[in-house]
């Protein structure tokens, strides 16, 4: 609605790209204020913070529907990604998911270059393989921990916005995505992004 009413109607086709960082930046403040309220005092805890998060998630989702209401939402697609790509023998591909994917190449490429090349992603690396050799070269580990969660929560608001092209949104439009997205991060491997893409592509084409 916001975008609606600053832009002429001709180009309200353009809100998904206005809405990435909008809902980048938006799902990385609460995914500080998670935590930095939360989150930081479970580390070394795996169990208390599955069990954490998922009580965040279910408080979130209440959230939501309080200000929103609970009924889905319809996400009407632009013009420049409606229709689908004819394929042989009656198979039919939509542009919304061939833009989704490729989309979805993009942000993964572009994360493995800021983890790669950028000051905090070695920050990030180094906190991760050893805390206290990392504390004691003056990283703020804590700070670290608190904008690492923020890009986590910052790319699954960013999935929310290319989710929202092939689905109603609703309060509980991840839900049907949480046990694919962990049966990914096991077969992968916790910390590797290639093991993440070879277990997203992996079990998606099996």
């Amino acid at each position: 609605e916001i975008f609606r009413s600053i832009v002429p109607p001709d180009a309200f086709g353009w809100y998904v790209i206005a809405s990435i960082p909008a809902a980048f930046f938006a799902a990385g403040a609460f995914g500080v204020l998670i935590e930095r309220g939360c989150i930081r005092f479970l580390y070394g805890r795996p169990l208390e913070t599955l069990l954490a998060t998922w009580g965040i998630s279910l408080i979130l989702q209440q959230l939501v529907r309080s200000l929103f209401g609970a009924n889905n939402r319809e996400v009407a697609n632009p013009d420049w990604i409606a229709g689908a790509l004819q394929l042989g023998g009656g198979v039919s591909i939509t542009f919304s998911r061939i833009y989704i994917f490729i989309f979805c190449l993009v942000t993964v490429a572009l994360l493995a270059a800021f983890i790669r090349y950028s000051r905090f992603g070695l920050n990030m690396r180094a906190v991760t393989q050893n805390r206290a050799m990392a504390s004691s070269m003056g990283i703020k580990t804590g700070q670290v921990d608190a904008l690492t969660f923020a890009l986590g929560s910052g790319i699954a608001g960013v999935a929310g916005v290319a989710l929202s092209q092939i689905s109603n949104v609703s309060p509980n439009l991840g839900q049907n995505f949480i046990v694919d997205s962990f049966m990914v991060v096991v077969f992968g491997g916790v910390g590797s992004l290639w093991g993440t893409i070879v277990g997203a592509f992996g079990l998606g084409i099996v």
